[in-house]
């Protein structure tokens, strides 16, 4: 069974979604591939996870890194995953680019190199907003882009991490506007 919740974040609101496992889904409202792994059969309920990870959500937003973390439930392919594991060890206030993370699944697989699209592919699939912190991949040439909250929540995520900001720039075209 899949549970909902909501939550109302600075940045606008927010639906939780969780089965026994853990959180299934994190999406503001409105985004891009909104809710698109949510179950037909679900029900809206306050469950000890959705109480965690509001908790978890209260300490991001009042600008705090939690020091906890929320159990989770990832579903996709084995190498969605791989990218989604390196998303959650990217350090709170840090970015990445697509190419670095390319980069260290080639290196973990003995592979020469591996595609920045499919890893890009792979990021816009996350489907747990912010706990699983896709906002923190940036193009290598500092373009702020691939965000399905939108580029203005990634730089205010970005921002509220107190990243320097003074390297990216926003992009007049491309997929992420």
């Amino acid at each position: 069974m899949q549970y909902i919740s909501h939550y109302r974040s600075p940045l606008g609101d927010i639906l939780l979604a969780a089965d026994e496992i853990g959180l299934t889904g994190l999406w503001f409202e409105g985004q891009k591939y909104f809710a698109r792994c949510l179950d037909k059969e679900r029900e809206e309920k306050e469950i000890l996870l959705f109480e965690t990870a509001k908790r978890w959500l209260d300490v991001y937003f009042s600008g705090q890194e939690p020091d906890f973390s929320v159990p989770l439930h990832l579903m996709g392919t084995e190498f969605q995953k791989e990218v989604w594991e390196i998303l959650r060890a990217i350090p709170y206030g840090h970015t990445t680019t697509y190419g670095e993370i390319a980069k260290q699944i080639a290196a973990k697989k003995g592979l020469p190199h591996m595609s920045a699209q499919a890893v890009g592919g792979a990021v816009g699939r996350n489907e747990i907003s912010v706990i699983v912190p896709c906002h923190r991949v940036v193009g290598i040439n500092g373009s702020l882009t691939g965000y399905a909250g939108g580029i203005e929540k990634k730089v205010k995520l970005l921002t509220l991490e107190n990243v320097d900001m003074t390297s990216f720039f926003i992009p007049k075209r491309g997929t992420a506007l």
